[in-house]
This record gives structure tokens, C-alpha cells and sequence, in this order.
């Protein structure tokens, strides 16, 4: 398995390599421009001994080429040869080498011009020849000379200091960036455990809209967006075991009524077929209960499961009423992108029995609106019916209670009742109350 490198080391070394670069080249291009100079410092001292040496070169009556003494003769002597037009020589520096005097008579033989060489007997050194002229024609020729170990001693120290000062200025360089990106990660680590140990312990946390920088705001953003989405699983999760067992509990209680009292006396024909049609009731009953839960909790809704678009929800909805009471007038208040924290097939379940009940009772309108109320989702139903009076405002929520017992509609008092469950299991809540003209129901949804 290919180790891997933290971020850290990433950041720290690409961002050495860089500046790396940068400061072999501008090194190198330091040491190019200082060998320049020092080479034209070494061309100027030997051009202005060679001019000063020349000066004293002139030709007699005879048309012979003399030395004028002249003063600090001594100075101009060290380092410089003169040879006639045909080569020979006039002074030679004393204490010359023989090799270094051949290459300085075969310098002057072939310039006609200012010309330098270098030589490296004994030492390095460089020699420049610079021809005498009298009316136009060449009648003597000045060589000079001079030694390039100081240049060359000054170039190999600026190299060897510039490569030292790079090393040391990429060392505390790359020590600086580990330790700024060190700090700059920290809080990234630590917002990455705390997410952690939220997701693990308290799945409720968030990070919130404490001020911190535009980068880490965004990961906070992004981590409470992950537990919201992993809250509204885990709700889904403790839900769907909610719904099961409670709504299990009354037809399995059924079967096994039937089955202890068929064991506990003889029974004739009627009262088994009686007993068997119960029980056939309640598996029925049962298997709706599971399908219709079992469709609900695998049921694609494009987000988390336990998360919905409270408006996709409820067009679908409005869309039946308005078929089944085309003259009754609604008026809507949902925002587009409100998300809430149940499902969409248990929000259906709850928000369809108030509905039914405003569509049931109200005269001429129903009134629907959602908002974020207290870091959840309010979703208010109203209606301009009789309302509902206040000692039966906790009555319409129990199974098989109807307002009116003479009431003929078809349902059987149960649709509040299971808003009621499933809106206590997916800890939202459902209350009733005076709407000024009719009913109003406040639907508390956890936000998704």
C-alpha cells in the first residue's frame, strides 16, 4: 500500500520547489553577472596598464622603436612585454616564465588588433595585446598581463555563499510554511473531529454561524449539511421502527385474542369462522400496514430519506382538492425551496386527514403557509368552517372520535389520529386551535 502524504507536507514542499527554483535561478544568474563584471574588471586593469605602457613607446631618428624611462617605470614593467612590428622583443617583465613569454610573443605576432587570452601556465592568468600605431602602421605591440586567481577566488566564494544563503533561506523558508499551513489546517482538523464525535454522540450539533474565515465557513456549511442529512436518516431510521411497532401492536393484540380464546373453550362451527375471518382481518391488516410503510421508507424522493421539499409535497395535494371542490378557493403561502426533516410519504400521511378535515368543513376558502419558525418549520392549515370548540380540540385526535356522530361522510376517525403517530414519531407535532372564522392547524416540522 502506497503511504500517503499529509496536505501539509503537499503544501509545504510544493511551495519549496517553487521558491527552489526561483533561487537557483536567480543564484545562477547573479554569479553569470558578477563573472561578467569581474571579466571586464580584469579587461579594463590590463587595457589601462597596456595604454599607459604604450605611451612610452615611440620611434627614433633611425626608425627604431624606444622606451621612454618614464616615472613608476617600475609599476609598468611588472606584467607587460613589448615586441617590434616584426615580433621582436623590446622589455620583458623580469622573472617571466618561458611559457608564459611564448604565449605572449605569439599574441603579439598575430595582433593587429586588441585581443586577449588566457593561459593557465603557471597559474591562470589573462593576457591582452594591444598594437602601437605611428601614422597608420603598426610599429610595436604592448602585451599585459594579469592574474585571474583573485578573480577566480572571489567568484568561487560569491558561489559558495549564494549556494549557502539559498540553502539556509529555503531551510527557514520551508520551516515557516510548514508551520503557517500547520496553523491553517488546525482548524480543519479540528471541525473534522468534532464532526466525528457529533455524527457519533450528539448528531444534533452544528457549527452554525460562529464568524470564521470564507473557507472554513463553507466546510461548516458543508459538515452541518452532512449531519442534517445523516439526522434525517437516523430520524427516518427511529421512525419506521415507531410506525411498525405501533402500528402492528393493535392487529397482532387481535390474532392473539382470537387464539387465546380459541384454546381456552371448545368453539362450534360459527364462532371458529367468526375467529378465522378476525384473524384474517388483522394479517390483512398487518400487510398493509407493511406495505404501506415498506413503500414509504424505500420511496426516491431526490434527497436524504427523511427529507422533503415541502411545496412537491403538498401540489400534488392541493391538486385533489381542487378536483373534489373545484368552487372552494385556496390560497397557498409555501416557499419553493423549504425543506422539512420528515419524508415525503410521511408528510403526505400527515398533512392529507387536515386537509380532508378543512376540505370537509370550510365554506368558501382554506388558507395553506409555511415558514422556519424557531430552527424548525411551522406549516399552518386554516379554514373558515365552524372550527372546532376547545373542549374537543384534543378529541379529534383519538381513534374513532367524530364531531358529529350523525355525520355521514365515509371516513371513520382515524385520519387525525394517525397524523397525530406519525407526526409524534417523526418528531414533528400537531395541534389544533381557533382560526378566527374556522379551524387551525399548526404543524411543527423539524427542519431538513
Amino acid at each position: 500500500m502506497t503511504p500517503t502524504r499529509s496536505l501539509r507536507s503537499r503544501l509545504s514542499w510544493s511551495a519549496t520547489g517553487v521558491l527552489a527554483l526561483w533561487v537557483a535561478v536567480l543564484t545562477i544568474g547573479a554569479n553569470v553577472l558578477l563573472a561578467g563584471a569581474l571579466a571586464r574588471g580584469a579587461d579594463g586593469v590590463l587595457r589601462a596598464r597596456a595604454e599607459a605602457a604604450a605611451a612610452t613607446v615611440q620611434l627614433d631618428a633611425r626608425g627604431e622603436v624606444r622606451v621612454l624611462d618614464a616615472r613608476d617605470d617600475d609599476a609598468l614593467d611588472v606584467g607587460t612585454w613589448i615586441f617590434t612590428a616584426d615580433g621582436t622583443p623590446v622589455e620583458t617583465p623580469p622573472g617571466s616564465p618561458a611559457g608564459t613569454d611564448r604565449t605572449a610573443a605569439a599574441l603579439a605576432a598575430a595582433a593587429d588588433r586588441q585581443r586577449t587570452v588566457d593561459t593557465g601556465v603557471p597559474a591562470r592568468a589573462r593576457l591582452l595585446a594591444l598594437p602601437v600605431r605611428e601614422a597608420g602602421s603598426r610599429i610595436a605591440t604592448v602585451v599585459t598581463s594579469t592574474s585571474l586567481t583573485p578573480y577566480d577566488n572571489l567568484k568561487r566564494m560569491a558561489g559558495i555563499g549564494s549556494a549557502v544563503l539559498g540553502l539556509l533561506l529555503l531551510g527557514i523558508v520551508h520551516l515557516v510554511l510548514r508551520a503557517n499551513v500547520a496553523r491553517a489546517l488546525r482548524p480543519v482538523r479540528t471541525m473534522t473531529l468534532q464532526a466525528g464525535r457529533w455524527s457519533s454522540d450528539d448528531v444534533g450539533r452544528r457549527f452554525g454561524d460562529d464568524p470564521r474565515p470564507a473557507e472554513l465557513d463553507q466546510l461548516a456549511s458543508t459538515l452541518d449539511g452532512v449531519l442534517d442529512r445523516l439526522a434525517a436518516v437516523l430520524r427516518h431510521e427511529r421512525q419506521l421502527s415507531d410506525e411498525l411497532s405501533h402500528e402492528l401492536r393493535t392487529p397482532l393484540a387481535r390474532v392473539q385474542a382470537e387464539v387465546d380464546l380459541l384454546r381456552q373453550r371448545p368453539r362450534d362451527r360459527t364462532e371458529r369462522e367468526r375467529a378465522l375471518r378476525v384473524v384474517d382481518e388483522a394479517a390483512g391488516s398487518m400487510r398493509r400496514i407493511l406495505d404501506t410503510l415498506m413503500t414509504a421508507a424505500r420511496s426516491a424522493t431526490g434527497v436524504a430519506p427523511g427529507r422533503c421539499v415541502a411545496a412537491a409535497v403538498l401540489e400534488p395535494l392541493l391538486g385533489r382538492t381542487a378536483v373534489d371542490r373545484p368552487a372552494l378557493e385556496l390560497e397557498t403561502d409555501v416557499p419553493p425551496d423549504l425543506v422539512v426533516g420528515v419524508s415525503a410519504a410521511v408528510l403526505e400521511r400527515m398533512v392529507a386527514p387536515v386537509l380532508d378535515n378543512a376540505v370537509r368543513y370550510a365554506r368558501s376558502e382554506i388558507r395553506i403557509g409555511a415558514s422556519r419558525h424557531d430552527g424548525g418549520v411551522r406549516l399552518v392549515i386554516t379554514d373558515d368552517g365552524p372550527g372546532v370548540p376547545r373542549e374537543n380540540r384534543e378529541r379529534v385526535f383519538e381513534p374513532g372520535w367524530r364531531g358529529d356522530a350523525e355525520d355521514t361522510h365515509p371516513g371513520a376517525g382515524l385520519g387525525l389520529a394517525l397524523a397525530r403517530r406519525l407526526a409524534v414519531a417523526g418528531g414533528a407535532t400537531i395541534a389544533v386551535s381557533s382560526g378566527g372564522t374556522g379551524a387551525r392547524f399548526d404543524i411543527e416540522l423539524p427542519a431538513g
